[in-house]
C-alpha cells in the first residue's frame, strides 16, 4: 500500500463512520467531487494538505486523527 491508497481507504473509512457518501463528504467540505473522486480512484497520486484539512474539518477530526492509523504507521519511505 502507498500512501494515496492508505489516504482514500482512510476517507471510505470515514465515510463510513459518519454515514457520509464521498459526494456528500466533498459538500459538506467544499471540496469539489472531482477531487474527492480523483483521490478515492487513485488519480490524484499526492492529494494536498489543505484538501485533507477541510476535510477533517468537515469531519470534525484534526489532521492528527486522520494520519493515526496502522495504514499509515506501516507505510514505507516512498523512494522515487
Amino acid at each position: 500500500m502507498n500512501t494515496a491508497q492508505a489516504i482514500a481507504n482512510r476517507i471510505r473509512q470515514l465515510c463510513k463512520q459518519h454515514g457520509l457518501t464521498p459526494n456528500g463528504l466533498s459538500t459538506l467540505a467544499a471540496v469539489p467531487q472531482s477531487t474527492v473522486k480523483s483521490i478515492l480512484g487513485g488519480e490524484s497520486q499526492n492529494p494536498g494538505t489543505v484538501t485533507i484539512k477541510k476535510l477533517c474539518d468537515a469531519l470534525e477530526i484534526t489532521l492528527g486523527e486522520f494520519f493515526s492509523t496502522p495504514d499509515f504507521d506501516a507505510l514505507e519511505q516512498e523512494i522515487k
